[in-house]
């Protein structure tokens, strides 16, 4: 895990500016995102958002998801990635609420924040990086208290669907939209650029120049990395199935493509991958 600090269970950055290039990516762990400021398209699952201040997503981790903002202005955001079982104690309170069943719907939320709401939020998020920084075991306790405090918080924002204002895409971003919803129903599919310009009807050329000004990746990046993060999962939910299973039933042709790109965007061959996880659940 990475940020300004926390522990193995939850690493926290506020406020952080260092720019990044768009990359699609997946974890383990539930996040929190919080934009504080910039010019930024987020594209979660099958969803391209439009980032505006104030905005906040929440993310089960697993969801393919990469930011594209513009370099020409500073990008801003407060991120934090925590394993759900460090709030156990929180659950389990006599009047205990289930605050993390956001993380846990098929959906990801986008929510945007009234005045009142990002004031409370950003108020929260500042008293967690000031724990943080006094360091020590009591510090590190008292932030984990703020954090549950802003997960309640965001519990009664999910509930409220006032919280959520209709997206409004530019032209651009609803072709792209077009073409991510189309991956994601084909990604496991043989396709190929004359087939997506076919079926959606605009100019194969036009497609692929949007895509990248909208996303940062070319599509078939995109096509890879999403049968990439399927594999991932497909693993994670049976372990003792066969590399070879795997890549063929996420789209690849080929045993060696697979595996090379399954090293290059994990860090690891899938049957090291695979044997990890069948090590960790025993």
């Amino acid at each position: 895990m990475w940020g300004n600090g926390g522990s193995e269970h939850l690493q926290f950055g506020y406020r952080v500016d260092t720019p990044i290039e768009p990359e699609f990516h997946s974890h383990p762990w539930y996040e929190v995102y919080y934009f504080h400021e910039g010019v930024c398209n987020y594209l979660i699952g099958d969803r391209i958002y439009s980032l505006s201040p104030g905005d906040l997503i929440l993310m089960n981790g697993m969801t393919l998801h990469c930011p594209k903002m513009d370099p020409r202005y500073p990008y801003v955001r407060s991120v934090i990635h925590f394993e759900p079982s460090l709030l156990k104690p929180f659950l389990e309170l006599p009047q205990g609420v289930p605050f993390l069943q956001p993380f846990q719907t098929p959906t990801n939320f986008k929510l945007s924040l009234q005045p009142r709401e990002k004031e409370e939020v950003e108020r929260l998020l500042a008293a967690m990086d000031e724990r943080l920084r006094h360091g020590g075991t009591a510090a590190q306790s008292r932030m984990l208290l703020v954090f549950a405090d802003l997960l309640h918080l965001i519990y009664e924002l999910c509930r409220n669907p006032m919280s959520e204002r209709p997206e409004l895409p530019s032209e651009k971003e609803s072709t792209v939209q077009r073409v991510v919803s189309y991956i994601e129903e084909r990604f496991t599919e043989d396709l190929d650029m004359e087939r997506l310009q076919a079926d959606l009807h605009v100019s194969k050329f036009y497609l692929s120049r949007l895509f990248k000004e909208v996303t940062g990746v070319t599509i078939f990046d995109f096509v890879f990395q999403r049968r990439i993060n399927e594999a991932k999962i497909s693993f994670l939910l049976d372990p003792g199935r066969s590399v070879t299973d795997v890549c063929f039933q996420t789209g690849f042709k080929h045993l060696a493509h697979f595996s090379r790109l399954f090293k290059r965007q994990v860090g690891m061959t899938p049957e090291t991958y695979r044997k990890r996880i069948r090590m960790r659940q025993g």
